[in-house]
């Protein structure tokens, strides 16, 4: 029995999630098991043709694949999603068919259930099997329940192997058939009243349908809109995961992506991302921008900026991107999320109505400092960050415990005595029944009394 590991950190032998891997490995010594760096190798993969060839053929004669990752802003590292590219660009995609895939991930638990579903998305379009998933907190290890949850996860793929079993796929394949978007010039063209509207693109064929909604965006405004090839940008490689920016915001890498992204991105009051859907995601070069812009560590950067989303795809049928783009805007820069707008209607009018519309809110919003609350993902996942940077990782990330504390989010547990008291006299009187009936049966009125009168004084 064999069993490749695609290790996807680009930490490689010092992958975290790499120790839970070699964990099941002394668990099953039956198995050849086989590991292969493709995220921190993946320079050589794209230069050397032969070498991905060897790799792709280890996976091949593999009876199953374990993709292994540490989760990198709201999915894998862009560097795994790279080598998912070049199995696609290189003609590879019908290697891996029918063979099973198992996913296993470390992270402090923040958003590692889209990384799942990328991953799990990518193997079923490849024609493999996800015979099980785990997600584990970095610390699990340490754990002797989870060492067990991890035993069992490695014992489910070689179950499967050895009993030829079947698993249901999840995701259909998606269906979007070529259409050419044809524009038509704006006819109220509206003025950013000072506002700077930045779009950033991957792609610089004006021809394509992402290139013309582009085009069509900037002339719904009688100024002129700057929009930035990605391609442009001196960045010299993704993040590698070194963490060393976590003391002040330094990255390592000394190339132009952060002054370009402190000077250029942060002083833009509208931020569009301009992309293409390539394997239930964007390109890994968007991913690099994401990942590289963690040299602010889980800081919001992008605080009250207006986020808006051009995609070339059918976006509607990837709902797991949709609510990454919707996070990255409003969970993780606490910005606000304005809309997505692709060329999936194949309607060239109502594309136009659309993203003439999405400019004029867009505008609207920014002179409003509009921003929408926050759902649950992102207060669930904002107080995810806060425990774990206040009680486990703030000796690495400095500069987010400073900002942290500054900005009052350590709020817990509830510090504000009058409430606490209140809570704590009232619990006590509810032992007694005629108080409690009393209270039970007011209790849906007060909150909406009080909610009542706020309401009566709008203008």
């Amino acid at each position: 029995m064999k069993i490749a590991i695609c290790n996807g950190s680009p930490k490689g032998e010092r992958s975290i999630t790499l120790q839970y891997v070699k964990y099941l490995m002394n668990m099953h010594r039956e198995v050849k098991f086989t590991i292969h760096h493709v995220a921190k190798e993946i320079k050589k993969l794209e230069k050397n043709p032969d070498y991905f060839r060897e790799t792709i053929d280890s996976l091949e004669q593999a009876d199953a694949v374990i993709w292994s990752f540490g989760l990198w802003v709201l999915s894998v590292p862009a560097q795994f999603m790279r080598f998912f590219e070049l199995i696609q660009e290189r003609g590879y995609g019908e290697r891996l068919k029918g063979k099973y895939a198992g996913i296993l991930s470390t992270s402090v638990h923040y958003f590692d259930h889209s990384a799942h579903e990328y991953l799990r998305g990518v193997s079923e379009d490849l024609g493999m099997m996800v015979a099980d998933a785990i997600s584990f907190h970095m610390k699990d290890l340490t754990k002797s329940e989870q060492r067990k949850n991890l035993k069992h996860f490695a014992d489910t793929i070689v179950h499967a192997i050895k009993n030829d079993c079947i698993f249901p796929n999840r995701y259909l394949p998606f269906s979007f058939s070529a259409f050419e978007y044809m524009p038509v010039a704006s006819k109220r063209k509206i003025s950013t009243h000072g506002k700077k509207v930045l779009v950033l693109r991957d792609s610089s064929d004006p021809g394509s349908n992402l290139g013309k909604m582009i085009g069509r965006f900037q002339d719904s405004f009688s100024e002129e809109i700057e929009c930035i090839d990605l391609n442009s940008i001196d960045i010299k490689g993704a993040c590698n995961g070194c963490m060393q920016c976590g003391y002040d915001y330094t990255c390592v890498y000394k190339d132009g992506f952060r002054n370009f992204y402190n000077d250029t991105v942060r002083s833009a009051d509208i931020i569009v991302h301009a992309g293409e859907m390539k394997n239930r995601y964007l390109s890994s070069l968007w991913k690099t921008f994401f990942d590289r812009a963690f040299f602010w560590n889980h800081t919001p950067s992008l605080e009250g900026k207006q986020f808006a989303y051009l995609i070339s795809g059918p976006i509607s049928q990837n709902a797991n991107l949709i609510q990454i783009l919707e996070a990255h805007a409003s969970a993780r820069q606490h910005a606000n999320h304005a809309g997505i707008i692709s060329d999936e209607a194949r309607d060239s009018s109502r594309i136009d109505n659309q993203i003439q519309t999405l400019a004029e809110r867009l505008i609207c919003n920014a002179e409003n400092d509009y921003v929408k609350p926050e759902d649950f993902l992102g207060i669930g996942g904002w107080k995810i960050f806060r425990d774990e940077i206040y009680a486990g990782i703030r000796m690495v990330w400095q500069a987010d415990h400073r900002y942290f504390k500054k900005n009052g989010y350590y709020n817990f547990p509830n510090k504000n005595i009058l409430v606490k008291c209140a809570m704590d006299f009232i619990s006590i009187f509810l032992k007694i029944p005629g108080f409690r009936k009393k209270f039970y049966s007011k209790l849906n009125e007060m909150p909406a009394k009080k909610m009542g009168r706020l309401a009566e004084q709008a203008k």
